[in-house]
């Protein structure tokens, strides 16, 4: 206990400086001083600005990783200082995942007090995995974030500066894909271009050396992994079948099949800025044959090769699923009563699964 005390009152010196030592020497014990220290340095708030700053605390972040962020925004004087007061509360395990608005005119213990009670700007909106664009745009237009139009306009057409794994997208390239699925907290009336970037943000931080390695070696840019991900979120019902399903159309691809996926033709026939009738429907459940023959480069039926772009958004499970796909040498699957599928190597293998259970 000796050591780890004369280890805290250390590093106060360090942060703190040479002024805080008369501090220290007034105080009644150790902590005591180690708080006045701090609080008397380092605590106090980086400026007068009142002026809110979005800050997102993603989940497993570290006290340090945490403080180191805070002092790159501009909210903290110093990262060292904030693990301090962290540690000496006892808080280290108890700071809370989400959205924050903090202002540099906050003392380092109110910031602290902020992020470990999950004292979060607005609402909690869960997004799916799975759900496009629209469904995205009309769940925040309920929750009153924002207009469901211009989150749309910012999905399709984003004027603002992309984060850098995004700049290799093809020219004209919508969002849809990178809307990363989350429990997210917004204020009412958030501007469009903060709540589509705090999504792309949480895409990133689960964008893993690993998942980018994953893909590469299946031949697939990000652009394309993220739109055979998005396929697969649609089709898997049960977690275990992802990355069988998604081995089946890796296979596809490299023998030059046609994918023939039904989410595919599912996103062809909603309208770009509607929904199908009655309101609500966004994935057409039963497809006729007219529908799997209609003129889309998103009908996997007609047109060979990935779709132009993702089809919806997809969780981490399915990105995981396209870049450590199982190793099989399926080319179909049929699903069964319960949901699961049958899987087969053959057409004929798979047309008897296809009489067996979809009578």
């Amino acid at each position: 206990m000796r050591a780890r005390a004369f280890k805290f009152f250390a590093a106060v010196l360090i942060v703190a400086g040479v002024a805080a030592a008369a501090v220290i020497l007034r105080a009644g014990s150790l902590d005591n001083a180690v708080v006045q220290a701090l609080d008397a340095t380092v605590g106090q708030p980086v400026s007068s600005d009142p002026r809110p700053v979005h800050f997102v605390l993603h989940a497993g972040q570290s006290a340090a990783d945490v403080g180191r962020d805070l002092q790159a925004a501009g909210l903290v004087r110093s990262a060292l200082g904030f693990r301090l007061v962290v540690r000496l509360s006892g808080l280290e395990s108890h700071l809370e995942a989400g959205d924050y608005e903090l202002s540099p005119s906050m003392p380092l213990n109110q910031i602290v007090s902020i992020l470990s009670q999950g004292r979060m700007a607005g609402g909690m909106l869960t997004i799916p995995e799975g759900w496009r664009a629209l469904e995205v745009a009309d769940a925040l237009q309920r929750e009153h974030v924002t207009a469901r139009s211009d989150f749309i306009r910012v999905v399709e057409h984003p004027d603002f500066p992309l984060p850098a794994f995004l700049r290799g997208l093809p020219r004209g390239s919508s969002l849809e894909g990178f809307l990363f699925p989350d429990s997210y907290r917004f204020e009412p009336n958030s501007p469009p271009e903060r709540v589509v970037e705090t999504m792309l943000t949480n895409f990133q931080h689960h964008l893993s050396p690993d998942l980018e390695a994953g893909f590469q070696a299946n031949g697939l840019t990000l652009y394309q992994a993220v739109t055979l991900a998005s396929i697969v979120e649609r089709e898997a019902v049960l977690p275990a079948e992802r990355p069988t399903i998604a081995s089946v159309y890796l296979n596809r691809l490299k023998r030059g099949m046609r994918l023939q996926a039904d989410p595919t033709v599912q996103y062809a026939l909603i309208p770009p800025d509607g929904s199908l009738d009655p309101p609500g429907g966004y994935w057409k459940s039963a497809l006729s044959v007219a529908d799997l023959e209609i003129t889309s480069p998103y009908n996997t039926y007609v047109v060979t090769g990935l779709p132009p772009g993702p089809i919806c958004n997809p969780g981490l499970a399915s990105l995981e699923a396209v870049a450590h796909p199982a190793t099989t040498d399926y080319l179909y699957f049929v699903a069964r009563p319960d949901r699961s599928h049958a899987f087969a190597r053959t057409l004929d293998e798979h047309e008897q699964n296809v009489a067996k259970y979809q009578h």
